[in-house]
């Protein structure tokens, strides 16, 4: 009985071990939370103002305008930017990620997967471990983004991708991230990246833009830059939501903790009330042999 009573002890003080690591990670994660949720906030009105921007202007080009960003072509060579994190322990958030980029690949990109023609552009060390022990074909150079995040370590990655879909290496480039609501809820999004959508106003007019300096000019320096922005709002999202799902698989950690280490101390001190009572009954039965 005394061997069966150190083994709960021992599982009663390992959970508790756990629990503390737990509700650590959750504290540290709510503090990181905190400071990404205000960058994305602050970020997201101005870039979706300039991605509507950039939509309406190209809408309302005259077609014989050399636009290669926009430029729509048959769909032979396809680069997928996946973004997921760099360290796990955020519940169902990696694992969501990448079952949308396979299955956005089956949907959409089955043919060219026949064909060798998918390319992935992990941002995350997850993302990249997953992709390439898969046997997947990788740009595996902007992995790495999250270690000091920065716009400028994002830029290259949007600079590579617009100079490849600018010189025909790919005909199509999409992003696949999760989109930060609250702490609890995640959006998991695949939306396309390059070409750039044309929009129409509503009624089917064309805005009506005055162009200073000539139309080209604005645009072509114009939307690099406005892509280079809607990527880093791609990759604060996915920050954000990444300290928001590990806050939570964190708290519901703890909150599991607690429930085990209710039912360990309840077989505890059942199997300790069994162990008194046995000696107990051996001591009087001892006695009782004694007088007799």
């Amino acid at each position: 009985m005394s061997g069966a009573l150190k083994e709960v002890r021992n599982r009663i003080k390992s959970v508790q071990s756990t629990q503390q690591i737990t509700k650590a990670m959750k504290m540290v994660s709510a503090a990181k939370l905190r400071r990404a949720q205000d960058a994305i906030t602050q970020m997201r009105p101005y870039a979706q103002k300039l991605q509507e921007m950039l939509s309406n202007i190209i809408g309302s080009t005259e077609g014989n305008l050399s636009l290669h960003l926009a430029a729509e072509r048959p769909i032979e060579k396809v680069l997928l930017i996946v973004i997921t994190s760099d360290r796990g322990l955020c519940g169902g958030y990696n694992s969501n990620l990448l079952k949308l980029a396979h299955h956005t690949v089956a949907e959409k990109y089955s043919d060219q997967l026949k064909k060798g023609n998918v390319y992935f552009l992990p941002i995350g060390k997850k993302g990249f471990e997953h992709f390439q022990k898969n046997g997947y074909k990788l740009i595996d150079n902007y992995w790495n983004i999250f270690t000091g995040l920065s716009f400028e370590k994002v830029q290259t990655a949007a600079k590579y991708a617009m100079d490849a879909f600018s010189n025909k290496e790919y005909d199509a480039v999409d992003i696949i991230y999760s989109e930060f609501k609250n702490a609890a809820t995640q959006k998991f999004i695949a939306e396309p990246f390059l070409p750039v959508k044309k929009t129409v106003s509503e009624g089917g007019t064309k805005s009506d833009f005055i162009f200073e300096p000539g139309q080209d000019v604005l645009i072509a320096e114009l939307m690099p830059k406005i892509l280079n922005t809607q990527l880093f709002k791609s990759v604060l999202d996915a920050n954000a939501s990444e300290h928001g799902a590990r806050m939570t698989a964190m708290d519901k950690a703890s909150d599991n903790a607690n429930e085990l280490l209710k039912t360990l101390k309840i077989s505890y001190n059942r199997a300790r009330q069994a162990a008194i009572t046995t000696e107990l009954t051996e001591i009087v039965s001892g006695a009782a042999a004694l007088q007799g």
